[in-house]
């Protein structure tokens, strides 16, 4: 009998934690905090996966009372709990961490880690995807990704001196930036919140730049002209209208 008190509750550990997992996956798809954690693509899947634990805690549930009832032995021989970690170690430590995520609200990547990731503003040519710009007609249809994927393929800033721009993100200061400009960002997921990546665009401001506080989203309406900064010619938004606007749902681009 000592030892199946126990086991009972590491098999009702079992449960929870599973149970956890499954409420925790839920929450962020009905709060809307998925579009934070992993790429839209991958959204519905993750539903279905908190769904599917909720029915496998369930069904655990449900087979334990049934064995209580019937007075039957929960768990195996002891020689199984002969592992490294003491019995129902990885399923306090799955419970644990479900109800951190319960309890503590992601939130989106901000300008010190596009900081510390490197803005830039130009992506790598395995990451180009032409297809994903090429049927949009006028230039300030183009998001900050569109424009970087275009400067990918063909850099030369000159060429799209003139154009018109219209874009949204955040505002980014990274360091040796001049004082009358700065970045406007976001950031690329392509499968989840680990393997994001940032990019920017310049923009040259009319004023200081202090009235603008790094994080702060702006919507930016302008023309693109050719700076050097940095030593580097590059496209710069020259703006003519600045919005501040709120986070978007999704802050991600992809």
């Amino acid at each position: 009998m000592s030892s199946r008190v126990p086991r009972t509750l590491f098999s009702w550990l079992d449960v929870l934690a599973i149970a956890a997992w499954g409420i925790l996956f839920l929450k962020y798809w009905v709060t809307g905090k998925l579009f934070l954690l992993i790429h839209p693509n991958y959204i519905w899947l993750t539903i279905i996966a908190g769904f599917v634990l909720l029915v496998l805690a369930g069904i655990r549930a449900v087979t334990l009372f049934r064995r209580a009832r019937r007075g039957e032995r929960i768990g195996g021989s002891a020689t199984q709990h002969l592992t490294l970690f003491p019995p129902g170690w990885s399923s306090a430590l799955l419970l644990a961490t479900a109800i951190l995520g319960l309890l503590i609200s992601p939130r989106a990547f901000a300008s010190q880690t596009a900081i510390d990731r490197g803005v830039n503003d130009t992506l790598t040519m395995t990451r180009v995807k032409p297809q994903a710009f090429r049927g949009i007609q006028e230039s300030e249809d183009k998001s900050i990704v569109d424009w970087i994927r275009t400067l990918t393929v063909y850099p030369e800033p000159d060429a799209y001196t003139g154009q018109k721009a219209k874009v949204q993100g955040f505002v980014t200061y990274p360091p040796n930036l001049p004082d009358q400009y700065l970045l406007i960002s976001r950031f690329v997921i392509t499968c989840c919140a680990a393997d994001v990546y940032p990019v920017s665009l310049p923009v040259k401001l009319s004023q200081s730049r202090k009235a603008y506080k790094p994080d702060t989203w702006l919507e930016i309406e302008g023309q693109m002209i050719t700076e050097t900064l940095s030593e580097k010619r590059q496209l710069v938004i020259a703006a003519t209208g600045i919005k501040e606007i709120s986070e978007p749902k999704n802050p991600y681009d992809y």
